[in-house]
């Protein structure tokens, strides 16, 4: 199927060579080289996706990121990036990136990111089509409709990523799940060598549902497996 994605990069042959490899994968790509003009676009609601750098003339990646999940704007986002450190990395991921990419990067690696991110897109309206569900686990409540969570009655700011691996642990309590199933499960891919991003998203989700994440009621640890959600609770 192909989608719109929009491709933000001020390098203008980084930007030809991206937006010639995702043309092979069947997609229509469009090209901004500058930050304000990329937020406008990306906050038409004309995109299925978003490559975005971070570095960019007028408006760097993280303000846009970050302003467009302030404004509630959804698209799904692969940062682009010459920083290679973790924090970095965490803070694209922290302002609702949904993915990052460092430079330089291999247009097979890129490919794969986008074909994930694009496959988690379909599963996402298969899910809303299910039936709306209503978790609730101790003061945790998780309302899958209107894809919103409460901790004691208090909305948390979590981002599409973290909403969508706390439903996914909700939907399944007590059930052990790898890095691996959860790349799957909540991103779509089975990249070997990005685990590391589980971890992020659970360190960050555990900071924002645990009263102490050092020891988490929620989200456990199964070591030598992965995590689990807590069994306590009634789901309905």
């Amino acid at each position: 199927m192909e989608r719109r994605i929009l491709v933000v990069e001020d390098q203008k042959d980084i930007a030809d060579l991206i937006a010639l490899h995702l043309g092979d994968l069947g997609h229509a790509v469009d090209v901004l080289h500058d930050g304000p003009s990329g937020y406008s676009a990306a906050a038409s609601g004309r995109y299925d996706l978003v490559v975005l750098d971070v570095m960019l003339p007028g408006r760097d990646g993280f303000d846009i990121v970050r302003n467009l999940r302030i404004e509630r704007v959804t698209v799904p986002i692969l940062m682009l990036t010459a920083r290679s450190t973790e924090l970095d990395r965490v803070l694209g991921l922290e302002l609702g990136a949904d993915d990052y990419l460092a430079k330089p990067f291999s247009v097979p690696e890129l490919q794969a990111r986008v074909k994930a991110m694009l496959r988690r897109i379909e599963m996402q309206a298969a899910e809303r089509a299910a039936p709306p569900e209503r978790l609730r686990f101790g003061e945790l409540e998780i309302d899958t409709a209107s894809r919103e969570a409460r901790l004691a009655r208090r909305p948390l700011a979590l981002t599409a990523k973290e909403f969508e691996l706390l439903q996914h642990f909700a939907r399944h309590p007590g059930r052990a799940f790898t890095r691996m199933q959860l790349l799957d499960a909540v991103w779509g891919t089975t990249f070997e060598g990005y685990e590391h991003n589980v971890n992020t998203h659970i360190n960050r989700l555990r900071s924002k549902i645990e009263a102490d994440p050092a020891n988490p009621r929620y989200v456990l640890t199964v070591r030598g497996v992965g995590y689990r959600f807590t069994e306590n609770g009634t789901p309905r």
